[in-house]
């Protein structure tokens, strides 16, 4: 037999009741919020698997950040060498123009003019600064301004050779800066010729230029380009003088014609030059520079000192003046030359950038949708399942007064 007491029942009703209200109140719960899993208690299951979604949704958006960074750096970085292109191709307009040949000294000097603000131009755009007010050419130095001028007037670089990089995904890194040495410093040169060793008042060399780059790469066999020493020899014995020339090796290289006249042009290893007034076997050596680098900078304040100091009324000067011009065409060629091939780099670092974009923005759209229907509430179930729930609450609620009036005293 067994007994119920009044208090068992009392128990029994108000802990269905908290029961039945419990289950109303997180039905509530999912509809006020619109997430099905609230707390780990609603679904183990899920709630695990919903904190790994939210682990890899941090992680996307923070490479989604970086990822908006290296973009911003590497299009800002495009845009200014971009302009620097701009206002070098304006400074070879200038060149092309200084070099005719009737123009006056006031021509030049007007023309001269314009490069030192042309010149100017250039440093700005190669000091450029990202939004937080870094030097974007500075390398690791984003405080130090890249170039500043010095007491004598000339563009010096002043950051590092660093290049930054970011992640932009897991294992996935580009290079976000590019330092303004190997950008505007590290330029190849124009072929110049010296007079290394002088014994002969006057000597000089002039004319140089590279005429056959294939004959200059042949003539190293394989390393890399360096000066070539020309001499002029006496043979003696009525013979001809003859031109000697050699690598940084001491070895031969052959020059055509080997006979030297003053005045004449001659070839050795792909390069073009002329030697006048050297007397043969008088000890004058030559020296023809053939990788040497030059600043962009130097170059322009090369050109402007000409314009403004060359005396062109004698033939040496005329012959110095037509180098400056030739030179420095040759030289600027190569600085747009430079920075055209950076801009093909950073190209394939924005298509990188640009590709890992795409993936992330993918990879968020999946982890969310997958979030989503492991977390979003069904809203036509839920509202269903809350008006049960009430119903039954309300039914247990009566019940529950209905009994909790009875007593046994009622059937004495």
């Amino acid at each position: 037999m067994i007994r119920i007491s009044s208090q068992q029942i009392f128990s029994g009703g108000i802990n269905r009741l908290q029961e039945l209200n419990t289950s109303l109140n997180n039905t509530q719960q999912q509809i006020s919020t619109g997430q099905r899993v609230n707390k780990p208690s609603d679904d183990p299951v899920a709630a695990a698997r919903i904190l790994k979604l939210d682990q890899e949704l941090s992680r996307v958006e923070t490479y989604q950040r970086n990822v908006d960074l290296a973009d911003n750096r590497l299009k800002q970085e495009e845009n200014a060498l971009s302009s620097s292109i701009d206002v070098i191709q304006r400074i070879r307009e200038l060149t092309v123009q200084a070099g005719n040949g009737s123009l006056s000294a006031n021509d030049r000097r007007s023309i001269s003019s314009e490069l030192e603000e042309r010149l100017g131009q250039l440093a700005n755009i190669a000091n450029t600064r990202d939004a937080s007010g870094e030097y974007i050419f500075s390398g690791f130095q984003g405080s130090v301004k890249a170039f500043e001028q010095d007491p004598s007037g000339s563009w010096i670089y002043q950051g590092d050779e660093g290049q930054r990089v970011l992640e932009i995904d897991d294992g996935v890194t580009v290079p976000i800066s590019d330092n303004g040495k190997d950008i505007f410093v590290r330029v190849p040169a124009a072929i110049t010729g010296e007079h290394s060793t002088v014994s002969t008042p006057g000597a000089s060399i002039s004319g140089v230029k590279l005429v056959n780059e294939a004959d200059l790469a042949a003539a190293y066999s394989g390393s890399f380009p360096d000066d070539i020493t020309v001499e002029v020899i006496d043979l003696g014995g009525g013979n001809p003088p003859e031109l000697r020339a050699f690598d940084s090796q001491g070895i031969a290289l052959p020059v055509d014609p080997v006979v030297y006249e003053s005045g004449e042009p001659f070839t050795v290893a792909g390069v073009e030059a002329t030697i006048t007034d050297a007397v043969p076997g008088a000890g004058d050596v030559f020296t023809l520079k053939i990788n040497e680098k030059q600043s962009v900078f130097g170059t322009i304040e090369n050109l402007i000192s000409g314009l403004n100091n060359i005396d062109k009324s004698s033939p040496d000067g005329q012959a110095q003046y037509d180098d400056l011009i030739a030179n420095s065409l040759i030289n600027l060629d190569n600085a747009q030359e430079s920075i055209i091939l950076k801009q093909t780099e950073l190209g394939g670092r924005m298509n990188a950038v640009e590709s890992t974009k795409s993936f992330l923005e993918d990879s968020s759209v999946y982890s969310n949708e997958i979030r989503s229907q492991l977390q979003d509430v069904d809203y036509a179930e839920a509202i269903s399942t809350l008006s049960f729930q009430s119903f039954v609450l309300q039914a247990a609620q009566q019940s529950f007064a209905q009994v909790s009036q009875l007593s046994l005293f009622d059937r004495l």
